[in-house]
């Protein structure tokens, strides 16, 4: 589906609204949308998308918080159906505990233009619904040491998936979980010893380095080894850093909660503009929602792959400055927080050619 094209009726959204199990799923006919969490009863709106506007017209009886994971899953749907859209007028009728409740999360906010008012910006720093561990606070802060490093000491690391997030211009689900050598050990290893890869990465070799390279990097606290897939298929490998620790930390002014990352995208078949308008932007919310301290996402691509750094130039990310680490010269590249955000750079911009190894 391209990104601004009109669901046709019937169409089904579903959202991965965390503590639910099963997504929640939002259903299309005409302006009519019915929202399904389970067996529960339904919550019913319509959408007008010419006046902005999402209306709530049935809402089953129960706990708040049931009401609120329905109306962010539609909220998502009409967003992602309507990607035009710069804000959402909600009429909740005489729901005030919603109405309250929403404010109070950030969801919706008082407006010239209506008193709740959905702001895609804010909507999508909503770590509830693409997370896969939306009830932990930030971690508290306590500064320590690592090999002469000060920076703030790193939560437990998560299991199982961390992020999921549908794509309705692809019309498939993106997930990230958390790697495994007893999962994905096969993985890693296939991908290290494509060619392609092995050019950039120069890690390829027998299973048992691949096996001592994945179990250090699940050790190392400040970084953090992810599986990407494409509805259920396996397609990239994602290395997560806290930069503070990194060996990036010496090169610029490193603050204590930048992240970045390293990718692999190890199936042919996920490779090119497409992919890329889904999991690069999809890699950058998950990093921001991990933690809301962050507010800069870095990067180190080897300055000689021109291509890689023009198309992360496309993708929002600044060029900050050419840089030597003892085994490559780099490139450092920076995506803020408010940029992703505000200029909505979940959404597919001008498309990348194909980015990574």
């Amino acid at each position: 589906m391209d990104a601004g094209r009109t669901p046709s009726a019937g169409t089904a959204f579903p959202s991965f609204a965390a503590g639910t199990g099963a997504p929640v799923v939002t259903l299309r006919q005409g302006e009519a949308l019915t929202v399904r969490q389970g067996d529960a009863e339904p919550l019913s709106l319509r959408l007008s998308a010419a006046e902005g506007r999402l209306i709530l017209t049935s809402r089953p009886a129960g706990p708040a918080d049931a009401a609120i994971r329905g109306l962010s899953a539609a909220i998502e749907a009409a967003l992602g159906w309507h990607p035009e859209l710069e804000r959402l007028a909600l009429d909740l009728g005489d729901s005030a505990d919603l109405a309250d409740a929403l404010r109070r999360r950030g969801i919706a906010v008082e407006t010239a233009a209506a008193p709740l008012t959905i702001l895609p910006e804010l909507f999508m720093q909503q770590a509830d619904a693409w997370l896969g561990r939306p009830d932990l606070p930030a971690f508290p802060q306590r500064l320590v040491m690592t090999d002469g490093k000060r920076h703030p000491q790193r939560p437990p690391k998560p299991q199982g998936t961390v992020y999921a997030r549908f794509i309705p211009w692809l019309e498939q689900t993106i997930a990230f979980r958390a790697a495994t050598v007893e999962d994905d050990l096969p993985h890693l290893h296939k991908w290290m010893n494509d060619p392609r890869v092995a050019a950039f990465w120069n890690e390829d070799g027998d299973l048992e380095k691949h096996r001592r390279y994945l179990s250090g990097l699940i050790a190392d606290p400040h970084m953090l080894p992810l599986i990407a897939s494409f509805d259920g298929v396996p397609f990239a490998y994602f290395e997560l850093y806290w930069a503070k620790e990194n060996r990036l930390a010496p090169f610029y002014d490193v603050q204590d909660y930048d992240r970045g990352w390293h990718v692999v995208v190890g199936e042919d078949a996920y490779r090119g503009r497409a992919y890329i308008s889904a999991w690069l932007p999809s890699l950058v919310h998950y990093m921001l929602l991990d933690d809301c301290r962050t507010q800069r996402i870095v990067g180190e691509p080897a300055a000689a792959h021109h291509q890689q750094v023009r198309n992360l130039e496309k993708s929002g990310f600044a060029k900050i400055k050419n840089f030597d680490f003892p085994h490559k010269r780099a490139t450092l590249v920076m995506l803020l927080r408010e940029r992703f955000f505000g200029d909505r750079l979940w959404l597919p911009a001008a498309a990348p050619a194909e980015l990574a190894a």
